[in-house]
């Protein structure tokens, strides 16, 4: 099947998802995205405290277009870069590995890209462009600039420009599975595993909040899709199994903020396209 473009109506949040500025009970409200309520919203989101977030939006807003400096912004809790012990300064480069433990959170900025990694989460940069990002396990926000790169997931390749999106990729269970991933020996999301089987990765969820991605599922790569949105538009559950009818099924919105996005594009010098506009919130 040809790759085609995809945009379809916004859905709803539900489940899990965040509840939108000003309604704390997860349904929708119309209102213009603005500084006054960003505020508001950083300050109930996430694992960083209310202080702290608006601490970091504030510095962000008052850079307006001027980029901050490279590297760690802001970390709670245990984060290591390559095995080692970061602070808030400490550069990420390409090639560099990025780990969050259990209670901590990473803001961090490189180049023209701006990251928010939640707990638990290992992230790997790779030497260039077309190996840009993999999310080896857990989840994080992300923000790009102009140039195409790509992201490795479990059970997915996703080739993106400018744009922003959200991943939460669940651990692979089972000593098995992480020898074969150590040892080489994994096919992206289908491990071999020590004994001769094989073991399917758990479904990737993922959100393009904006912008365009081409999402090759690695279990049915000629089921291919080019997505482009402009707010959350069609949040998907990417699964490696090949008995379902397709890789890909519809989401809700879950576990990422509009407030944290403008957070993010303020790091690099830009607003979000949905900043200012009146609208649906998340």
């Amino acid at each position: 099947m040809a790759p085609h473009a995809r945009k379809p109506a916004s859905l709803p949040p539900t489940g899990r998802a965040h509840a939108p500025l000003g309604r704390p009970d997860g349904g929708m409200v119309a209102t213009p995205f603005t500084r006054r309520n960003l505020l508001g919203a950083l300050a109930a989101a996430g694992l960083l405290t209310a202080a702290e977030r608006i601490g970091l939006i504030r510095a962000a807003l008052a850079s307006g277009t001027n980029p901050v400096p490279a590297g760690l912004h802001k970390i709670r809790g245990s984060v290591t870069v390559n095995g080692q012990p970061a602070r808030e300064g400490t550069l990420v480069r390409a090639g560099d590995t990025v780990v969050t433990g259990a209670g901590a959170e990473a803001l961090y900025v490189i180049g023209q890209d701006a990251f928010l990694q939640r707990e638990s989460s290992t992230i790997a940069f790779g030497a260039d462009m077309a190996n840009f990002m993999r999310v080896i396990s857990g989840k994080i926000l992300s923000v790009f600039g102009k140039g195409n790169r790509s992201i490795f997931v479990a059970t997915a390749t996703i080739g993106i420009r400018g744009t922003a999106c959200y991943v939460e990729q669940p651990e692979k269970l089972g000593a098995d599975e992480a020898t074969a991933l150590q040892g080489g020996r994994a096919k992206n999301a289908l491990l071999a595993v020590a004994d001769g089987g094989t073991a399917t990765a758990a479904p990737t969820y993922f959100c393009l909040c904006y912008g365009e991605a081409r999402v090759i599922p690695t279990a049915a790569p000629q089921l291919q899709e080019t997505l482009i949105t402009t707010h959350h538009d069609h949040p998907l559950y990417l699964h490696d199994d090949q008995s379902m009818p397709t890789m890909m099924v519809s989401a809700p919105v879950i576990n990422h903020t509009d407030a944290e996005l403008v957070m993010l594009e303020n790091l690099v010098g830009r607003w979000p396209p949905f900043y200012g506009k009146t609208g649906p919130g998340y």
